[in-house]
């Protein structure tokens, strides 16, 4: 492995998917990582990341893509169905050709694609228990502080630290913004399997996004996403009280009963809610993405609403274009000095990933206030001929190749 003096060649904040997949990324490069995670273990909260084509990508790159393929369903079409009415108002096939191949997307469990990356890291790669408190600069070395008291020196730092990321506050990007609305997730589980087609089901309107995904023969994996109100105040104060809100939202529309059964199935610990916050795309234009020899990637990055269902794989973009662009300064690949090669290595990894942030961040928002508005006229408009369009952008947005490491 290619190693720098006696200070720590590189360090990732935060044993998330960014975390892990750049350290992965890094390590197929032949180059060293450390990474520190506050929690005493890998965390497994969010239940899934909903994987399209271009994650598929990336995995393919990192080399787990097969894996993870092995362990969960691909779905063969998206159902969008009104909550209004009960009509079915687009049906998208999710296997057909785009750029590159046949699209995919699967339903991937959180726990399964972290212990694959995991598995696939040299054995110390991970710290856990290890919270920065805080960063100082010693020429062109970073001093991290944790909050043990140790005190680590980093000659590159990598925030994959999440959305109220310490890396990028540092580096001086927007606080993430309330987007108004909030979400909830469930899982439940069938041990005798749960007898679904493997499709992607919407309900949108009435104020409120809903939709559910198999994982597997015998998990599905549900969301709803709504814009909270005065009324609703307290709901979110326990599992339960959630759950029997998510049920009263969906029996006062036309969703169907298997719909709601899956609801009642879950378990009280497995419905988590939280607001939805997102960067502005338009601070992003001119964000510090990398200064000197720091940068951010995933959440920390470009937080976004769960409209494109996106996060997670633009997280892995990210990962293998970090990879890329890193790792090849690291190895003197382009000559000069050390210190000038992360540099610019980093410059050019910003410089890809921008762009690419903006658009998603932006058309998420967007695709999240046409689906989820009760407005008649956004309604009349989204069902009648904006349904096809939404559909096919979620497949447009997952045409983009990160290419490989």
């Amino acid at each position: 492995m290619q190693q720098m003096d006696n200070a720590e060649n590189i360090v990732i904040v935060g044993a998330g998917l960014a975390g892990l997949a750049t350290a992965l990324g890094l390590h197929r490069k032949g180059v060293r990582s450390l990474v520190l995670e506050s929690s005493p273990t890998l965390r497994a909260s969010g239940f899934t990341f909903t994987t399209w084509k271009n994650a598929f990508r990336a995995l393919d790159a990192l080399g787990v893509g097969d894996k993870i393929r092995k362990q969960h369903l691909q779905a063969k079409a998206l159902r969008v169905v009104s909550s209004s009415s009960g009509e079915i108002v687009q049906e998208q096939d999710l296997t057909v050709l785009g750029k590159g191949g046949a699209h995919e997307i699967r339903c991937v469990r959180r726990d399964l694609l972290l212990q694959a990356l995991e598995e696939e890291l040299p054995r110390g790669t991970i710290r856990f228990s290890s919270r920065i408190v805080s960063i100082e600069e010693d020429g062109d070395v970073k001093i991290l502080h944790l909050a043990d008291g140790d005190v680590l020196r980093a000659k590159v730092l990598v925030g994959c630290d999440g959305i109220n990321s310490m890396v990028a506050k540092w580096l001086g990007l927007a606080k993430p913004t309330d987007s108004g609305r909030s979400a909830a997730r469930g899982f439940a589980h069938y041990p005798d399997g749960h007898g679904f087609e493997h499709k992607f089901t919407q309900f949108i309107g009435n104020g409120f996004r809903s939709g559910m995904l198999p994982c597997n023969e015998t998990d599905i994996y549900w969301f709803f996403t709504w814009t909270p109100s005065k009324n609703d105040k307290g709901v979110d104060e326990s599992a339960d009280k959630m759950k029997q809100f998510v049920l009263a939202n969906l029996r006062s529309s036309k969703v169907p009963s298997e719909a709601l059964a899956v609801v009642e199935r879950s378990e009280m610990s497995d419905v988590l809610a939280a607001p939805l916050r997102f960067r502005s795309p338009l601070s992003l234009v001119t964000a510090s993405i990398s200064k000197g020899n720091v940068c951010v990637a995933g959440d920390a990055l470009h937080p976004m609403t769960p409209d494109l269902g996106q996060g997670g794989c633009s997280a892995l973009e990210d990962c293998v274009v970090l990879a890329r662009c890193l790792g090849e300064a690291v190895l003197g690949e382009g000559g000069g000095a050390e210190s000038e090669r992360i540099q610019a290595g980093l410059s050019e990894y910003a410089r890809i990933r921008r762009w690419r942030s903006v658009e998603l961040v932006a058309t998420s928002s967007a695709v999240g206030f046409i689906q989820q508005s009760d407005s008649a006229i956004v309604s009349f408009l989204r069902d009648k001929l904006l349904s096809g369009v939404l559909a096919r952008r979620l497949l447009k947005m997952a045409e983009y190749d990160c290419g490989t490491l």
